[in-house]
């Protein structure tokens, strides 16, 4: 089976496909809160899934960081107004220290084409 990657870099790929499935790079974003990062970063995922032809009905599992868990709230109601209700994927949420100060939130994404 082949193995596709988008935005190579000596580092990492911004996407991954192998088969039908898609990984996506962890996901960071811009902005001061973790509502606009939240936002910007599925901003971000919509459009990285239809570069390879997917969307976010096809999304497996979302692994999710915080960077203070006492943020999960503003974190799920934006990802509550994104998320497709009936095609919602598994999902696990925890808090790490994330590669700057400035990251409060990063995603990392699998889906299906």
């Amino acid at each position: 089976m082949s193995i596709r990657r988008i935005g190579v870099g000596p580092r990492m790929s911004d996407i991954v496909v192998h088969g039908n499935t898609v990984y996506l790079a962890g996901q960071v974003g811009e902005g001061e809160t973790v509502e606009a990062q939240t936002r910007d970063i599925l901003a971000t995922v919509d459009k990285l899934l239809a570069e390879v032809g997917s969307d976010k009905t096809k999304i497996l599992q979302t692994i999710i960081w915080l960077s203070d868990m006492s943020t999960f709230g503003e974190m799920n109601k934006v990802w509550d107004e994104w998320v497709p209700q009936g095609d919602t994927p598994a999902r696990a949420t925890g808090e790490a220290k994330l590669a700057t100060p400035q990251y409060k939130v990063e995603m990392i994404v699998t889906a299906a084409i």
